[in-house]
């Protein structure tokens, strides 16, 4: 590439308080995992680069040997240095934007990144075996038999009968839920405070009014969950019992009882979302009993990869033929690539499931001994899923994410995972990226939440 083409891919690179050096050889790294760099690009001799930035030839140096120790660059006797990305980037825990690596740190979503290796792999075996498919009409259905057949034989392992003709394959959770709507067309629907935020606007854009009952890191309150679903008569209630988003909650097998009871009792539709379910990060615990009757929606966004954008519905027969019939389960299903992909990840999941379990565990361990014993804030460690979630005692949680994006932190307040707008006074924060990042957050929370 020229000293131009290299020079725009940078962008602004100078950085007050960093040394050139150094912001030259993160502004490289940044624009390597952001795409605007190709690996395998040949850099431009170290002399026209130095006068294309307008820096000293020894600056450049400096910096094209920091990314030469770190592996992002490879120089060969008598070639130009070239771009590459190390093993160690690519195999990460962390999405780029939530990693530290680049300018900010965006946590507004508690994601994992993809398991690189695993994935490659897993689309290529999908690539080799695409033929058949590829003579198809490509119109989904209800999903590839294959895909079905292996998640219904998931839920049976794990004591849950289940029929191949029982699982509905969509492109995720968010769209599980929509094409449930689209289906029942719920006129109330009975939520978590807190929930999921694009829960609540997939049941708000549906026209469902929404009625909650409280949960915290500790648990439901059985007299307002009666209180929730007796609203819902007739209608619909979305629950996330395994490792709640954003509480972390794990509830009991006996509130897991009453709730089926009620639901019975009012006639409401239980829609339990799973996709936390494999993020148990307890030591040699069984997983918690299945509500009985529920329609359940999981998919391998947390467990994979959210770019994998294959989620399921299992329920009755009955209503797994109705949703098949709707006018949205096409649009709302996962392409037959990524569903081959998936065969071939979900085949054996335990892998990649383990490794992101034992990190995932490190790295919640490591941010709660940072927050531990401080007054300025309270909460339990969870047993399950992405994040902690803080109450604040002093400072309402939208003036800390003000003043964290002012040092390149986007987090999320309370409200935006609450149905009636409250919770002003918790924050969620993510412990999916890794350590040094995670004590950069430690200190800009002790920074902002300073009297």
């Amino acid at each position: 590439m020229s000293e131009d083409q290299l020079g725009r891919a940078v962008g602004e690179w100078r950085r007050p308080g960093v040394a050139l050096a150094e912001a030259l050889a993160g502004a490289v790294r940044e624009a390597v995992l952001d795409g605007r760099l190709r690996t395998g690009s040949a850099l431009p001799a170290e002399r026209r680069l130095a006068a294309a930035l307008g820096v000293s030839r020894g600056t450049v140096t400096a910096a094209l040997s920091r990314l030469r120790d770190d592996g992002w660059v490879r120089t060969r006797h008598g070639s130009a240095s070239t771009v590459r990305l190390p093993a160690r980037a690519a195999e990460r825990f962390a999405p780029v934007s939530a990693s530290g690596e680049g300018r900010s740190l965006d946590l507004r979503r508690a994601v994992p990144a993809a398991p690189r290796s695993a994935y490659l792999a897993a689309t290529e075996r999908a690539l080799a075996r695409m033929a058949p498919l590829l003579a198809q009409d490509g119109e989904p259905g209800a999903g590839l038999p294959e895909l079905r057949s292996l998640v219904a034989e998931r839920y049976t392992r794990e004591g849950l009968p289940t029929r191949p003709e029982q699982i509905l394959v969509t492109s995720g959770t968010r769209a599980a839920l929509a094409l449930l709507c689209a289906q029942l067309r719920p006129r109330v629907a009975a939520v978590e405070i807190p929930t999921f935020f694009d829960a609540l606007h997939v049941l708000r854009g549906a026209g469902a009014r929404l009625v909650g009952c409280r949960v915290t890191t500790e648990g439901w309150d059985l007299d307002q969950l009666d209180d929730a679903l007796r609203a819902a008569r007739g209608g619909l209630a979305y629950l996330v019992p395994d490792f709640q988003n954003p509480t972390g909650a794990l509830m009991t097998a006996r509130t897991r009882r009453a709730v089926a009871e009620l639901a019975a009792r009012y006639g409401v539709c239980l829609v339990v979302d799973e996709t936390m379910r494999d993020l148990d990060l307890r030591d040699a615990v069984g997983p918690e009993p299945r509500i009985r009757s529920a329609v359940l929606i999981g998919s391998a966004a947390k467990a994979v990869w959210g770019g994998l954008r294959v989620g399921w519905i299992r329920g009755s027969a009955g209503l797994i033929g109705e949703l098949s019939g709707n006018a949205l389960c096409g649009p709302l299903s996962a392409a037959p690539m990524q569903q081959m992909i998936a065969v071939e990840l979900l085949g054996d999941p335990d892998p990649v499931l383990r490794r992101r379990q034992a990190e995932l565990r490190r790295q919640r361990d490591h941010l709660s001994g940072l927050l531990a014993g401080d007054d300025r804030w309270r909460f339990t460690v969870p047993p399950g899923g992405l994040a902690l979630w803080l109450r604040l005692t002093g400072v309402r949680s939208d003036v800390v994410v003000e003043s964290a994006r002012a040092h390149r932190i986007d987090l999320s307040s309370g409200p935006r995972f609450a149905a009636d707008a409250t919770l002003t006074h918790h924050l969620r924060v993510p412990y999916t990226p890794p350590v040094p990042a995670l004590d950069h957050i430690a200190a800009v929370l002790d920074e902002v939440c300073r009297d």
